[in-house]
């Protein structure tokens, strides 16, 4: 192979598409006779459906449909579980999944109770000020603990209860570890909810031909291979016969995982049942409320030190909030409870958590499911621990490390696979001191001192996380070198601007030694490719990246046999070069791929015994476990404690996220991750008040981190290869965000060290910021820590 496109970083494919405007989204789908959609959501977070009355929308020039729960008849079912945790003993799971309209009770604002079908969607959002919904209001549920009591309204009356789930894992006896502890902390912290917010919001078309009894839906999905298969059961259909296409989408973040929303379950029943095709494209007030959100965890939790500041064994006990329906059972909260671990050695870990029903909107995996709440709990304890300790925050972390020569190490504890919590590799030491290197260990305290004597308040704050990575079942993928001498790349993931169409063509054409730009990659068809899972939890290129691999390599064989056999040549006499094959010994004897595929595809002539014409293959890869990225991030602040404004003046990144393959596209996506994280950090909250009401549904209200906001990301990289992987390949996509909330609290705490700050819960912002500084009494300045040793001269010197 004489081209190297692993590890570079060509001109990505998709871009002159989108750059150009010729890129197609769900939007983009107009088709002749098209219907539109709209829907009447719920204004009450809480309440029984007396009765509906359409007629007067009905009656509405323009409307061809109204429809409710009783219209759908047998076709009204719950979505499927998408997650369904294993029946172990110490998890009690209760099931309560999303509907496609609301039936006799609503469960929190904006959830679908009618859909107007009109010619328009001018004249069906008019059509929705027609409908008259009868609500008997009910007491909501809003707050986690209140929602357990004994007296507290039940959101599920077939349950009985508001318990959603409730899971004890543990390892080793914590019980013994903190009998033993030299110091024991425990603290209670918050983490709040947020919005994916992604630039596209939902958007669902289909077409019914009955000519064909073929059904097409263009879906901003992450998984259209799962849509397909639930709605050809759903409707009745063959497999075959319905085709699901997710274009380019906009950006997913997890919310567009998602089965089934109520809009991709109804779009294609009206589009058969009224004959015609159908659209309905979210507005941005409805994504407020409609779309899933990130989620709100409270944890009680403590941490047992030697009074050298090793971890002896940690405990947590937390709440979730799951909203209204828990379609993705467990899998948001068993990544808190095993995030939570992150890089370090814990000989002792008992975790319980309730998830809890509320009168909020749906949870399912935001950007880092659960990852960033672990995280915060478990830095977050180590910061308090190391000021009790005099210790430096970074050297309490590399007291605790796991060493590089304990893997793979297995915890005793269910990942969200439900299979052992598997650390494939890692080195964790090196990220932290090239992180301390950048920010510039020697230097910057001076610089904090001289800024302090200025009346600038500097803070550094430098954390460590693991992100769990590429995980199962499976993705697959297929190659096919065609006439044109082209290749074509299908595989069944959907994608929302990773760089599929870059990297998985970068991992081809150097299997096949062929220009890049003759590599055509097709993703998020069912029609091209029908077997997968879909695009979540950073594992894209690891899985589906190593699929094209072994389909190249397969691909590659088919061409060395039939050019050994078309150029009369023995095998091991042949090679590839430059698109084309030839023989060693005569390189002047050598054809170009697309005269090759037609040979491999003969007109005339027979089949050879054990071979197939074509050279094409189909692989696919399913790894037993997942690769554990890991990381390091620093930041340095500058607070004002008047204003509590927090100016973010350097973020670095240094990542473990194995072999890169394409290193430009794996920094867009750190870049990406950290500004969703700031954004988490100190801008974006969801704030409900006790009725259940959304107060800032709007980006008048809810604020976004803009491009001031967002520092440029230093990065370093280091590869520590993963060995479950062909390539080596671990995740990246949730990297930036998972630990952002942590570095910034401790940068925050660090530049104010004149003041009894003790940050326990994100997202903060200026307002909540301000309050804190304000009863925030003087600190006991006897433990501060500096980079390299005790703070106490500088804490002096600043006043």
């Amino acid at each position: 192979m004489s081209r190297t496109y692993v590890g570079q970083s060509p001109v990505r494919n998709e871009d002159r598409r989108l750059l150009t405007g010729q890129a197609v989204f769900v939007d983009d789908v107009q088709l002749p006779g098209m219907l539109h959609a709209a829907f009447v959501r719920s204004d009450h977070a809480h309440a029984l459906i007396r009765g509906i009355d359409a007629s007067a929308a009905l009656a509405r020039t323009g409307v061809v449909a109204v429809v409710t729960a009783e219209d759908l008849g047998e076709y009204w079912q719950p979505g499927p579980l998408l997650v369904p945790p294993p029946p172990i003993e110490g998890i009690v799971f209760n099931q309560a999944s999303q509907v496609p309209l609301a039936k006799d009770r609503v469960r929190h604002v904006g959830e679908a109770v009618v859909m107007v079908i009109a010619e328009s969607r001018y004249l069906a959002e008019d059509a929705l000020t027609d409908v008259i919904v009868d609500y008997e209001p009910l007491d909501p549920v809003v707050d986690l603990e209140r929602a357990l009591a004994d007296d507290a309204p039940v959101i599920h009356p077939q349950l009985g209860t508001n318990l959603a789930a409730h899971v004890t894992q543990r390892h080793g006896d914590y019980e013994e570890a903190r009998a033993k502890a030299d110091l024991v902390i425990t603290r209670r912290f918050h983490y709040d909810r947020g919005a994916a917010a992604a630039m596209e919001n939902r958007c669902v078309a289909a077409r019914w031909d009955p000519r064909a009894e073929e059904l097409t839906i263009w879906d901003t999905t992450q998984a259209p291979i799962p849509i397909r298969n639930g709605l050809s059961r759903m409707l009745g259909l063959l497999e075959s016969k319905v085709r699901v296409v997710a274009p380019f989408v906009g950006g997913g973040f997890g919310p567009k995982i998602m089965m089934f929303y109520p809009e991709e379950v109804l779009v294609p029943w009206i589009a058969m049942r009224l004959g015609r095709p159908v659209k309905w494209t979210e507005d941005r007030q409805e994504n407020f409320f409609a779309t899933t959100q990130e989620r709100s965890q409270i944890h009680d939790a403590e941490i047992a030190f030697s009074s050298d500041g090793k971890i002896l064994g940690i405990r947590d006990f937390f709440f979730h909030d799951t909203g209204a329906y828990d379609p993705y059972g467990l899998t948001v909260p068993i990544n808190s409870q095993c995030t939570l671990l992150g890089p370090y050695d814990v000989p002792a870990y008992h975790s319980e958590f309730r998830a809890v029903f509320t009168n909020r909107t749906t949870v399912t995996p935001v950007r880092g499911a659960g990852r960033q709440h672990g995280v915060f709990v478990m830095e977050r304890l180590l910061d308090i621990g190391a000021r009790e300790l005099g210790l430096d925050p970074s050297e309490i972390r590399r007291r605790n490390y796991l060493r590089k020569d304990v893997f793979p190490h297995t915890f005793q504890i269910l990942f969200q696979d439900f299979a052992p919590l598997y650390y494939d590799s890692g080195n964790y030491a090196p990220a932290l001191e090239a992180a301390l290197d950048i920010v510039g260990r020697n230097t910057f305290r001076a610089e904090q001192a001289q800024a302090r004597a200025e009346g600038r308040y500097l803070g550094l704050g430098v954390v460590s996380y693991v992100e769990g990575t590429g995980i199962g079942p499976y993705e697959g993928a297929r190659v096919t070198v065609e006439p044109s001498g082209h290749v074509r790349v299908a595989t069944g993931l959907g994608t929302q601007g990773q760089g599929h169409y870059t990297a998985f063509a970068q991992i081809v054409a150097e299997v096949l030694d062929v220009d890049i730009t003759h590599v055509h990659v097709v993703t998020g068809d069912t029609r091209e490719f029908g077997w997968g899972t879909g695009t979540f939890a950073s594992r894209g290129a690891v899985v589906a990246g190593s699929a094209c691999h072994e389909a190249a390599l397969a691909v590659r064989k088919k061409v060395i046999e039939t050019g050994a056999r078309v150029l009369g040549a023995l095998p091991d006499d042949v090679e590839i070069a430059d698109g084309a094959v030839r023989v060693r010994s005569d390189p002047s004897r050598m054809m170009g791929f697309g005269e090759l595929a037609g040979h491999a595809n003969p007109l005339r002539g027979a089949v050879v015994p054990g071979t197939e014409p074509g050279l094409e293959a189909t692989a696919y890869f399913g790894p037993d476990h997942g690769s554990t990225a890991s990381g390091v991030h620093a930041m340095v602040v500058e607070v004002d404690a008047e204003t509590a404004m927090v100016k973010i003046l350097r973020y670095i990144v240094v990542h473990d996220c194995g072999k890169l393959i394409n290193p430009v596209i794996v920094a867009g996506q750190v870049q990406g991750g950290v500004a969703h994280g700031i954004g988490n950090a100190f801008y974006e909250q969801l704030v409900y008040d006790d009725g259940g009401q959304l107060q800032n549904a709007s980006f008048m209200d809810y604020l976004l981190p803009t491009a001031m906001d967002v520092p440029n990301v230093e990065m370093a990289h280091r590869e520590t290869s993963a060995p479950l992987n062909p390539l080596g390949l671990k995740g990246v996509g949730e990297a930036g965000c998972i630990p952002t909330g942590a570095v910034f609290a401790q940068a925050i705490e660090d530049a104010l060290p004149h003041l009894a700050l003790e940050i326990r819960e994100i997202p903060l912002s200026p307002n909540r910021l301000f309050a804190l500084l304000r009863d925030a009494g003087p600190a006991d300045r006897a433990n501060a820590p500096e980079l390299g040793g005790r703070a106490a001269a500088v804490a002096v010197a600043a006043d």
